[in-house]
Protein backbone atom coordinates (compact mmCIF):
# COMPACT_ATOMS: atom_id res chain seq x y z
CA UNK A 1 0.00 0.00 0.00
CA UNK A 2 1.64 3.43 -1.02
CA UNK A 3 2.19 6.42 1.02
CA UNK A 4 -0.31 9.59 0.25
CA UNK A 5 1.44 11.19 -2.73
CA UNK A 6 2.06 15.07 -2.31
CA UNK A 7 2.01 14.88 1.57
CA UNK A 8 4.55 14.82 4.34
CA UNK A 9 6.31 11.72 4.56
CA UNK A 10 9.53 11.45 5.76
CA UNK A 11 10.34 11.09 9.56
CA UNK A 12 12.26 14.08 9.90
CA UNK A 13 9.53 16.44 8.83
CA UNK A 14 7.26 15.51 11.97
CA UNK A 15 10.06 16.66 13.92
CA UNK A 16 9.14 20.23 13.36
CA UNK A 17 5.46 20.02 13.57
CA UNK A 18 3.40 16.88 14.51
CA UNK A 19 0.82 15.14 11.64
CA UNK A 20 -2.16 17.18 11.73
CA UNK A 21 -4.47 15.87 8.68
CA UNK A 22 -5.17 12.03 8.16
CA UNK A 23 -3.25 11.59 5.23
CA UNK A 24 0.20 13.45 7.56
CA UNK A 25 -1.16 10.83 10.19
CA UNK A 26 -1.31 7.84 7.74
CA UNK A 27 1.82 8.45 5.89
CA UNK A 28 4.20 8.94 9.33
CA UNK A 29 2.67 5.66 10.87
CA UNK A 30 3.62 4.31 6.99
CA UNK A 31 7.22 5.75 6.88
CA UNK A 32 7.32 4.35 10.77
CA UNK A 33 6.60 0.65 9.84
CA UNK A 34 8.60 0.62 6.51
CA UNK A 35 11.56 2.03 9.28
CA UNK A 36 10.87 -1.58 11.27
CA UNK A 37 10.90 -3.92 8.09
CA UNK A 38 13.38 -2.38 6.83
CA UNK A 39 15.66 -3.03 9.95
CA UNK A 40 14.49 -6.73 10.22
CA UNK A 41 15.23 -7.30 6.64
CA UNK A 42 18.80 -5.88 7.01
CA UNK A 43 19.16 -7.94 9.81
CA UNK A 44 18.07 -10.86 8.14
CA UNK A 45 20.66 -9.79 4.94
CA UNK A 46 23.83 -9.05 7.33
CA UNK A 47 22.97 -12.52 9.32
CA UNK A 48 22.38 -14.24 5.74
CA UNK A 49 24.28 -13.14 3.41
CA UNK A 50 22.59 -15.35 0.28
CA UNK A 51 19.75 -12.33 0.93
CA UNK A 52 22.35 -9.57 -0.50
CA UNK A 53 23.23 -11.81 -3.78
CA UNK A 54 20.63 -14.22 -4.20
CA UNK A 55 21.32 -16.27 -7.26
CA UNK A 56 18.76 -16.16 -10.22
CA UNK A 57 16.34 -18.47 -8.10
CA UNK A 58 12.79 -19.04 -9.76
CA UNK A 59 10.77 -16.67 -7.73
CA UNK A 60 9.35 -19.48 -5.28
CA UNK A 61 12.84 -20.77 -4.58
CA UNK A 62 13.69 -17.39 -3.55
CA UNK A 63 10.39 -16.82 -1.34
CA UNK A 64 11.21 -20.03 0.30
CA UNK A 65 14.82 -19.17 1.19
CA UNK A 66 13.70 -15.38 2.71
CA UNK A 67 10.82 -17.72 4.90
CA UNK A 68 13.64 -20.11 5.92
CA UNK A 69 16.11 -17.16 7.35
CA UNK A 70 12.64 -15.80 9.01
CA UNK A 71 12.24 -19.16 10.81
CA UNK A 72 15.72 -19.82 11.99
CA UNK A 73 15.87 -15.94 12.54
CA UNK A 74 12.83 -16.51 14.98
CA UNK A 75 14.14 -19.81 16.21
CA UNK A 76 17.40 -18.45 17.51
CA UNK A 77 15.60 -15.96 19.06
CA UNK A 78 13.07 -17.72 20.98
CA UNK A 79 15.35 -20.47 22.14
CA UNK A 80 17.99 -17.17 23.35
CA UNK A 81 20.72 -18.11 21.82
CA UNK A 82 23.31 -15.74 21.21
CA UNK A 83 24.02 -14.02 18.15
CA UNK A 84 26.21 -11.18 17.73
CA UNK A 85 24.59 -10.30 14.66
CA UNK A 86 21.38 -9.84 16.67
CA UNK A 87 22.63 -8.00 19.57
CA UNK A 88 23.96 -5.66 17.15
CA UNK A 89 20.80 -4.89 15.45
CA UNK A 90 18.95 -4.52 19.04
CA UNK A 91 21.12 -1.60 19.83
CA UNK A 92 18.94 1.54 19.87
CA UNK A 93 21.41 3.58 17.94
CA UNK A 94 22.04 1.76 15.14
CA UNK A 95 21.82 3.29 12.22
CA UNK A 96 21.13 1.58 8.75
CA UNK A 97 22.07 3.01 5.38
CA UNK A 98 18.88 3.19 4.19
CA UNK A 99 17.14 4.48 7.22
CA UNK A 100 13.93 6.86 6.26
CA UNK A 101 14.96 10.23 7.98
CA UNK A 102 15.47 12.71 4.65
CA UNK A 103 18.22 15.55 5.10
CA UNK A 104 17.23 18.92 5.73
CA UNK A 105 18.91 19.87 2.17
CA UNK A 106 16.19 17.74 0.54
CA UNK A 107 13.43 20.08 -0.19
CA UNK A 108 11.20 17.67 -2.37
CA UNK A 109 8.11 15.73 -0.88
CA UNK A 110 7.51 13.45 -4.24
CA UNK A 111 10.83 11.98 -3.32
CA UNK A 112 9.18 8.67 -1.65
CA UNK A 113 10.38 5.52 -3.90
CA UNK A 114 7.62 6.04 -6.86
CA UNK A 115 5.10 2.53 -6.66
CA UNK A 116 4.23 1.10 -9.70
CA UNK A 117 0.63 0.26 -9.71
CA UNK A 118 0.00 -3.51 -10.00
CA UNK A 119 -3.61 -5.33 -10.33
CA UNK A 120 -6.47 -4.21 -11.95
CA UNK A 121 -8.39 -0.70 -11.37
CA UNK A 122 -10.87 -2.28 -9.15
CA UNK A 123 -7.87 -3.50 -6.93
CA UNK A 124 -6.66 -0.44 -6.58
CA UNK A 125 -9.72 1.45 -6.09
CA UNK A 126 -9.62 -0.75 -3.16
CA UNK A 127 -6.55 -0.25 -1.70
CA UNK A 128 -7.33 3.48 -2.12
CA UNK A 129 -10.18 2.51 -0.07
CA UNK A 130 -8.95 1.34 2.33
CA UNK A 131 -5.82 3.54 2.90
CA UNK A 132 -8.82 6.16 3.45
CA UNK A 133 -9.96 3.99 6.27
CA UNK A 134 -6.52 3.43 8.08
CA UNK A 135 -6.05 7.35 7.81
CA UNK A 136 -9.18 8.18 9.38
CA UNK A 137 -8.78 5.09 11.90
CA UNK A 138 -5.63 6.48 12.90
CA UNK A 139 -6.86 9.90 13.66
CA UNK A 140 -9.63 8.63 16.02
CA UNK A 141 -6.85 6.89 17.97
CA UNK A 142 -5.33 10.06 19.13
Amino acid sequence: MAPYRNVRYWLGDFHRRRALTNKEKFNQSHAKLRNVVERAFGLLKARFPILKRMAPFPLVTQRNIVIACFALHNYIIKEGLSDEYFSQYNQVDISLQSNNVQNDDEEEEDDVDEVQPHGSARDREYMVHLRDQIADQLMRVE
